[in-house]
Order: C-alpha cells, then sequence, then structure tokens
C-alpha cells in the first residue's frame, strides 16, 4: 500500500517555504484586504536594533530576564513592533552608528527582546508599522504609549520621556510645544508642566523618585519648593519635606482634638469652657424655628401658663437663658419666654456678650443693640478673636487657616511662608 507521500510525490516546490511576496504583490494584496495591513512576521534578532531614544532603562534583574526569557520560548504572546531601517533613519539620520547594520528598530517590546537575546533566542515575532515612523512627534508619541500604560513605569524614565517628546514639538514652532505633547498623550498641559519639573530635581532626590523610595507628590512638591527657593541641595530639600510633613501631622492632630472637645459639648460658642450648670441637660421642648415651646404650642388642650415674672421680663436667671433663635443668635430671657416676644428684640452681636453682662448685673432692661460682623475688615476680625480666645485655642485656630490657605490658595501660603521667613531672618 503506497502512502501519502508516495502519493503526492517530490515535485520541486513541495516541503519548501512559501516565498515571501513583493513589496508590489504585498501592496496589492493588502488593498484587496488578502491579508491585514499589518503582518506578522519572523525577524533574527540580530537584524533588530533597539532606538536610543527608549526613555525606559530598567528591564530587570537578569533573573528577571532570564525567567521571561524562558516563558518565550514556550509561547511568545505578544509580538514585537518594529519599523524598517529605512523610515527610522529618515527621521533620525545621525542615529545610523548606533544601529549599526540592522533592518529593522524597535518600537515597543525592547524587554522581549532583551529577555530573548539573554537566553539565546535567534528570532522572535514582530509587527513591522511603517506608519508609526510618519514623524519625529509619532515615533516618540508610540514609544512612550506602551510605557504610560504600565504602572511601575519609571517616574523619571517617564518624565523623560515627556521630555523628548516636548522637544520634538518644539522643532515645528516653540510656542505651544507643551499643549502638542499633551494632546498627543492625552494628558492636561499642567500634566506635561509636572513631568518637566521633576527633571530639575537634584540627582539625589531622582535617584529616590526612581527607587520608589520618595513618591511622585512629594517629589512636585519639593519642585515648586526648588523653584521658590532655587539653589537649595538635596539634603535641605529632604530636610523641608520632613519639616512640612511634621507641621501637618501637628495640625491634623490638633484639628481632631478640637472636634472631639467640640463633640463632648465642652466648648461653648466662643471656645470657651462651659460652666457646670450649661452643661446640664434641661427638660426643654424646641419647635422647628429652634424656638421654646410654651405648654399651649406643645398640648393643645392644657391651659394657658401665667404672665412672665418681673425677674423673667428683666432678663436675670430664667430657665431659657441662653437659648438660640432660627438664626441661631441668642435670645433674652423676655423673648425667650413670651410668644413673638424674639421678632421684637434686637439680639447682641457675638463677641459684644460682656457688656450684656454687664447690663444684666445692673439690672437694666435694655439690650445692645445689633450689629453685624465686619467680614470685610481682617484685621477686626483677627483682633476680635485674639482677644476673646485662649492662647491655645487661637494658636489652633490660626493653624487651621493657615493649612486652609496651603491647600485653596498655594501661591498666597508660599507668599505667606516667604514673608514670614524675612521677617524671622
Amino acid at each position: 500500500m503506497s502512502s501519502i507521500a508516495d502519493k503526492l510525490g517530490t515535485g520541486s516546490s513541495f516541503g519548501q517555504a512559501r516565498r515571501e511576496r513583493s513589496a508590489r504583490g504585498r501592496a496589492k494584496a493588502v488593498t484587496e484586504g488578502e491579508i491585514p495591513a499589518y503582518e506578522l512576521v519572523r525577524l533574527r534578532l540580530d537584524q533588530v536594533a533597539s532606538t536610543p531614544l527608549n526613555p525606559r532603562r530598567n528591564f530587570g534583574t537578569d533573573a528577571e530576564l532570564t525567567r521571561f526569557g524562558e516563558e518565550l520560548r514556550q509561547a511568545q504572546l505578544a509580538a514585537c513592533v518594529a519599523v524598517t531601517r529605512v523610515s527610522y533613519l529618515a527621521l533620525w539620520p545621525d542615529h545610523e552608528e548606533h544601529i549599526g547594520a540592522a533592518s529593522h528598530v524597535l518600537v515597543n517590546g525592547e524587554r522581549r527582546f532583551r529577555s530573548a537575546v539573554h537566553v539565546g533566542l535567534d528570532s522572535l515575532d514582530f509587527v513591522v508599522r511603517d506608519d508609526l515612523a510618519s514623524s519625529r512627534e509619532q515615533f516618540i508619541k508610540h514609544l512612550l504609549e506602551e510605557n504610560l500604560s504600565r504602572e511601575d513605569f519609571d517616574v523619571i524614565e517617564r518624565a523623560r520621556g515627556v521630555e523628548q517628546l516636548v522637544t520634538v514639538c518644539e522643532e515645528g514652532s516653540g510656542r505651544g510645544a507643551r499643549s502638542r505633547a499633551a494632546e498627543q498623550l492625552g494628558k492636561d498641559r499642567s500634566w506635561v508642566t509636572n513631568q518637566l519639573a521633576l527633571l530639575t530635581l537634584p540627582v539625589e532626590i531622582q535617584t529616590m523618585l526612581s527607587a520608589g523610595t520618595m513618591s511622585e507628590r512629594d517629589g512636585r512638591t519639593l519642585a515648586r519648593h526648588l523653584k521658590d527657593n532655587p539653589g537649595l541641595e538635596a539634603a535641605d530639600l529632604v530636610r523641608h519635606l520632613q519639616e512640612t510633613k511634621d507641621a501637618a501631622a501637628r495640625t491634623r492632630a490638633l484639628e481632631k482634638e478640637a472636634v472631639v472637645a467640640a463633640r463632648a459639648g465642652l466648648l461653648s460658642a466662643d471656645n470657651k469652657p462651659k460652666p457646670e450648670a450649661e452643661t446640664q441637660p434641661q427638660d426643654i421642648t424646641l419647635s422647628a424655628d429652634n424656638k421654646p415651646r410654651v405648654p399651649a404650642q406643645a398640648q393643645p388642650d392644657a391651659e394657658q401658663p401665667a404672665p412672665p415674672s418681673a425677674e423673667a421680663a428683666k432678663g436675670i436667671g430664667g430657665p431659657h437663658e441662653g437659648l438660640l433663635s432660627a438664626d441661631n443668635k441668642p435670645q433674652t430671657a423676655t423673648a425667650a419666654g413670651v410668644p413673638g416676644e424674639a421678632a421684637r428684640q434686637a439680639p447682641p452681636l457675638a463677641g459684644d456678650f460682656d457688656d450684656v453682662e454687664a447690663d444684666s448685673d445692673s439690672g437694666s432692661s435694655t439690650s445692645a443693640p445689633s450689629r453685624p460682623l465686619p467680614y470685610d475688615d481682617p484685621g477686626h476680625i483677627a483682633m476680635l478673636l485674639k482677644l476673646k480666645m485662649q492662647p491655645s485655642v487661637f494658636a489652633t485656630c490660626t493653624r487651621m487657616m493657615i493649612n486652609a490657605l496651603r491647600e485653596q490658595q498655594p501661591d498666597a501660603y508660599s507668599a505667606l511662608m516667604r514673608e514670614l521667613a524675612s521677617v524671622s531672618d
């Protein structure tokens, strides 16, 4: 019985590899949809060169490269991306010496390429895309896109890549280069500016950012401080960062203590300790507008209460002393005890309670006239807080306001810090 091989014969074309299409034939096949626009090809690794434009410098330890290379030996799940030598040198003719005699130049997949070379593989799968080399901007953009999607991308390497893109964007027109780079990467212009600012830091700080021992947020903070104080060394910047964190921690602790004290009812509205009598619970029912209900309001069928006594009319002693109206201003005893009387009483201004108490002690029934707080006069407000607050509480309030200024108006905060530093010098 004859075998299949005997039936097929031994023609000259049997068992030979399929010949590659000519450039004209491939273009026709792509146009007719016979083959995809980007065809997978197998390239020898000694015919491929990496580009010096890749911002990535850390590709892993020897052990990591070996492990990844052995995985590629078993199966290559993603193809590398390259452009032809001619397309690459059309953009960067000065790189001819670097790429040597290689027929292709890597765009994406350099870690796969290096791992394969490390374990001695001869070839890998590639997708050749000369359309990525249509311009310098497009080439750098595609170099960065693969790395930006990686969570472990080195912060400084990324910043260098952004700097390269901004540089090539400046070649066409110096104006708007950062905006064009941001548009290419799908980012805001401020993001590009922050990346470039990291490269102004001393080498020691950049090393800490690359190693992950300092966060990118701290790096941006130091870059802003260095811009305001040029010439600082790495040790000065690290010391400033620690002092800033310590001050922020103290502010948060003081704020937490103030919140706990307020919730416990230990402080009154003017941050003074409440007398023990005021902290005792009172059996008073309040209406929707925070006014005390008279028995007729609480129980419609109940009898009307007796008229207020003379002492209550003078504002001395009554059970409703210190109650607040709907606008959170203190009511006099007469206004609290007689329905509708609060609308005809003018509550005193916060901060003038000492005068009202003096009038009550002297037996006068005339309350102080109402005056609005001068919110447009910061000097008056600051002096009022300083006089009425305990020193420790005033210090806490000042720290909280400075912290709020730092978060809401960074420029004004920086100006204030410089002014205080000049005064201390």
